[in-house]
């Protein structure tokens, strides 16, 4: 997939002026968020839950490659085979491979947000294979011309169920529905009949178990069920990144996935997938590949924002992020959206190619405080900013505004006096109405927004006042 998120301003107005989006957005608004806050109240303690998640998921990445060899020996002992890609090209050139291999002609998704760092779609039509999206939200895109999927756990979000109905209509050629159920049912039937002729499953991977060799699945459609069992051939795709030490382990991250991303206790299908087809099982794949890709992964588990790799993809961060919902999951430019995003893209396209995106923040830390593997997003994408800054990333006009405020901030009797002269400024520019509207050199604050004006006294000032107002 090709990135963008340096045009992440650009796109962002785009997107705020675009009448039907936003309405689409306003509708998304608090969907998970309700959802989500009433299903945490059937845990005994989520706090508990939380740590405990945190502490697997942080285990898992201080030992990562003795749970990587734990993985591979267990697949490989049940009958798989595992396979490394250090690139995205990698990852397309291994399952070209493994398609000529088994002469396949249909494959089948589910969904992978792995394979869209690469572009798998694109490249097995190259090939001149058929590839189908099976995720609902995956299939609209792919339908409406591989259009980029806007949130982790739905892709498609961003779309309203009219466009989505005249999309069926022109596609499918069929009546135009309007009944969320109907549309449904309309989507099960065309692809019913692509699982019953697909040679090869692609699936990502919730998480990939060292101690049993398996991956296991998550879907609320059941699709994947349907795409790594009735082929004679599976291929799961996921980070390196995703591996758990146990069975217990990923029982316990169960907890918090579904509850954290759409509210659910438990999602409607949970797959844990492991070796391939015994002898005289009736359903399961004759050959089974894991694709464990790196691609960036193990550059960020050496750096300063290693946490971030314990992300389990639930997409809270972006369900109670104010930036994502007022500009929606394309402003970023790339695959993964919203605070998440902020640093993954950063860290695996190039800082350079993204320097934006972790100023993309409010530093409200709403995300910090859902996560349920409790990654401080602020914090990582404040030293995404410092390092911004010091490549020289940033516009010249905004390092010279923080040098300047730095150096006037080392002298703290000139910064008093500058900070009593702005208050004043400041308190003159908002008028009788006592509202800012634009502030020269800083414009970007007051395109979009009006601010109060200040007293026309600093805190110090305010502060050193309260005996004297108080006897007033």
């Amino acid at each position: 997939m090709q990135i963008a998120s340096m045009h992440f301003k650009a796109r962002a107005h785009e997107k705020m002026n675009d009448a039907q989006l936003q309405a689409n957005l306003a509708k998304m608004q608090g969907k998970f968020v309700g959802k989500r806050r009433a299903s945490l109240v059937e845990l005994d303690d989520f706090e508990g839950t939380r740590d405990a998640g945190r502490a697997i998921r942080q285990r898992s990445l201080d030992d990562l490659d003795a749970w990587l060899t734990t993985f591979e020996r267990n697949a490989t002992a049940r009958g798989a085979k595992v396979l490394w890609a250090e690139t995205p090209a990698d990852v397309n050139a291994l399952v070209l491979e493994i398609a000529r291999r088994h002469a396949v002609r249909k494959i089948i998704k589910s969904k992978s947000m792995v394979s869209e760092e690469s572009g798998l779609d694109h490249a097995i039509e190259a090939a001149g294979m058929t590839v189908v999206e099976t995720d609902l939200g995956e299939y609209i895109l792919q339908i409406n011309g591989y259009e980029p999927p806007s949130h982790l756990i739905g892709p498609a979000l961003h779309k309203s169920k009219e466009e989505v109905a005249d999309l069926f209509h022109r596609k499918h050629g069929t009546p135009r529905k309007t009944v969320i159920e109907e549309l449904c049912l309309e989507a099960r039937g065309v692809l019913r009949q692509h699982y019953l002729t697909a040679d090869m499953g692609i699936s990502g991977g919730n998480f990939f178990i060292a101690e049993t060799g398996s991956v296991l699945l998550v879907t609320n459609e059941g699709n994947a069920t349907l795409g790594t069992t009735l082929p004679r051939v599976h291929v799961a795709i996921s980070g390196i990144e995703k591996v758990v030490p146990t069975l217990e382990d990923a029982a316990t991250l169960m907890r918090l996935l579904p509850r954290s991303a759409t509210g659910q206790s438990i999602s409607n299908y949970v797959d844990v997938l492991t070796g391939v087809k015994g002898e005289g099982e009736f359903h399961g794949a004759e050959h089974m590949y894991f694709i464990l890709v790196d691609s960036g992964r193990t550059g960020v588990l050496g750096s300063d924002v290693r946490e971030a790799l314990r992300c389990i993809r639930c997409g809270a961060c972006m369900n109670h992020c104010p930036v994502y919902q007022n500009v929606g999951g394309h402003s970023y430019g790339w695959v993964y959206p919203g605070p998440i995003g902020s640093i993954l893209t950063p860290m695996y396209a190039g800082l350079e190619h993204a320097h934006e995106l972790p100023s993309a923040s409010t530093m409200c830390n709403q995300c910090g405080v859902v996560c349920p593997v409790r990654i401080p997003l602020p914090d990582l994408q404040r030293k995404l900013r410092e390092q911004a800054f010091e490549r020289g990333l940033r516009p010249w006009p905004e390092r010279a505004g923080v040098r300047a405020w730095a150096w006037f901030a080392k002298r703290p009797a000139l910064y008093a006096f500058g900070a009593r002269l702005a208050a004043r400024a400041l308190r003159l520019m908002g008028g009788r109405a006592g509202m800012i509207r634009k502030l020269p050199l800083v414009g970007g604050w007051t395109e979009g927004r009006d601010f109060p004006a200040p007293a026309g006294r600093t805190f110090r000032e305010l502060y050193a006042s309260r005996g004297q107002d108080a006897g007033r």
